[in-house]
């Protein structure tokens, strides 16, 4: 069986002299300055999630066109409701 071993070195130490600390000022107020932007932004028109079974044909069609088939199926689904009225 082999042993473990240590991934560090026992007298490894993280601390750096070379970086800045940031607890301090100027970077306090650049940080508390910077926008917090998480996630996409928020569209004006929401889409509802839904769970609808396709044909394996037409799951296949789609996502050979690679990224993006859902929003292809959406739009074919658009075009399909202009031509009804």
């Amino acid at each position: 069986m082999t042993a473990n071993t240590p991934s560090t070195p026992d007298d490894f130490s993280d601390i750096d002299d070379e970086a800045p600390d940031l607890s301090t000022s100027p970077w306090v107020e650049k940080f508390s300055a910077a926008p917090v932007r998480s996630g996409r932004p928020k569209s004006s028109t929401t889409k509802v999630s839904t769970t609808i079974r396709l044909d394996q044909e037409v799951i296949d069609a789609f996502r050979a066109d690679g990224p993006g088939w859902q929003s292809r199926i959406n739009a074919a689904l658009k075009d399909w409701l202009r031509t009804r009225s």
